[in-house]
């Protein structure tokens, strides 16, 4: 078998999005000493909403946090049994129960207290968002906003759905203006949706360059490119950074560098990964298997949408849809459309409609096979993989689906899955590659 050898260089932009990461955190933690306004803000709620506040303002987003605890074992044991001891399940959302836990000790990953928001909006995505923000409201004795957004699986946008949302919105902002007593500014809103809608844009145009053999982008690097889109997306400075991203990334698919030097088969990967195990992403290195991402890095926050010609591919801007941006009523509009969207999101709500996308980005994106992490702590995103797993293995797509859970190191053995990678590559045929 001849083995073709391709460049590679380090991803510039890499360190910047580690900075950004970085610094977002420190400015959670100091929001109080810096005089800032910190709201507790799921990434599913609307985030830019309350930029209309004023230029200081800040989000305490729980997801990224909980991803970020759970890398640190010894702290997210700590906090995943202070949760625990409140009487919370163990097999709850692991980032909750991550977040939760840090709160109750009072003890934040990056030093201090645990930081203190002025107000909490959450909405219902799941079983587990619905109640996240509502504790945490209640524990730090702060107003709370609750959102209701109807995700209709596989269905047309429904003009229904969002006037209800959009009519939320709007209240939410005058109870904003209420809770903190200050005047909301719309021009300030308006320039937050459009760094969302631009930069989540962008970064599915990002997700679309991986399509190319070699890929320029493996799954390891991805996790750390995506996160400004969870908990910044509504910054200038996310968009520059994205826009920064898509340039390095077409010049690396321009002169073929890719992310690994040899790249013996391409997979996919369904689910949220360990954050205490990336190390798996490692090992599969060593058959020459690059991982091109999941729709969990390419489609949370990713603006995707379906074309009149039966295409998919980056959302067009509202502007680029004919959408007016004039009034207040216009931007939630446009907002709640581009949240009403999210295809790939959408598909996971339904196991066959899931199974049909899959199949269409194995196709896509060149994959040769899936990997499947069962994860114990969201069954939001498990829920029907069993189903999904048959549908891929009926079209002749080795797949293997390892159990674990996102940020509870109690719930994996690495052994476990280090034997079901050495199971899927025999099915395919790969062999390590010497001297790796």
């Amino acid at each position: 078998m001849t083995i073709t050898k391709y460049q590679t260089k380090p991803l510039q932009c890499w360190q910047k999005a580690k900075e950004l990461r970085l610094n977002y955190f420190k400015s959670v933690m100091n929001a109080k000493r810096d005089g800032k306004l910190l709201a507790m803000v799921d990434s599913g709620s609307f985030l830019e909403l309350p930029a209309g506040l004023g230029d200081d303002y800040i989000p305490f987003e729980g997801h990224p946090y909980g991803a970020s605890v759970g890398g640190d074992p010894e702290f997210s044991q700590k906090c995943v049994e202070a949760t625990e001891a409140k009487g919370f399940a163990r097999d709850m959302c692991a980032y909750t129960r991550n977040f939760w836990g840090s709160m109750f000790l009072n003890e934040y990953l990056y030093g201090g207290e645990f930081p203190k928001g002025e107000f909490a909006i959450w909405r219902s995505a799941c079983e587990s968002e619905g109640k996240f923000y509502q504790l945490v409201a209640e524990h730090m004795d702060i107003p709370g906003y609750a959102l209701d957004f109807p995700l209709l699986p596989g269905q047309e946008k429904d003009e229904d759905v969002i006037e209800y949302v959009v009519d939320q919105l709007g209240a939410c902002i005058k109870w904003m203006e209420k809770v903190t007593g200050r005047k909301y500014d719309d021009e300030k809103l308006l320039k937050a949706a459009n760094n969302h809608f631009e930069s989540t844009r962008i970064w599915a145009e990002i997700c679309v360059l991986n399509k190319t053999i070699p890929a320029p982008l493996d799954q390891k690097t991805i996790y750390t490119l995506y996160f400004p889109s969870v908990a910044l997306r509504h910054m200038p400075e996310t968009l520059a950074f994205y826009k920064e991203v898509l340039a390095e990334v077409k010049d690396r698919v321009a002169n073929k560098i890719a992310a690994l030097p040899i790249e013996q088969c391409r997979l996919w990967d369904d689910g949220i990964p360990p954050w205490y195990f990336l190390g798996l992403y490692r090992y599969l290195e060593q058959y020459g298997a690059v991982v091109l991402g999941s729709q969990y890095t390419y489609a949370l926050h990713g603006a995707w949408e379906d074309y009149p010609d039966g295409s998919w591919g980056p959302a067009r801007l509202p502007q680029e849809r004919g959408m007016r941006m004039k009034t207040r009523e216009d931007i939630l509009r446009a907002i709640a459309i581009l949240y009403e969207e999210k295809p790939m999101i959408r598909a996971m709500a339904l196991p066959e409609i899931k199974s049909r996308q899959l199949l269409r980005i194995v196709q896509d994106w060149h994959a040769d096979g899936v990997m499947m992490h069962s994860n114990r702590g969201c069954p939001g995103l498990s829920f029907g993989q069993v189903e999904n797993y048959l549908a891929l293995q009926k079209a002749g797509i080795p797949t293997i689906i390892y159990e674990g859970n996102a940020a509870d190191k109690r719930e994996l053995s690495e052994a476990q899955v280090l034997d079901r990678i050495d199971g899927l590559m025999e099915q395919m045929g790969i062999k390590k590659l010497a001297g790796v």
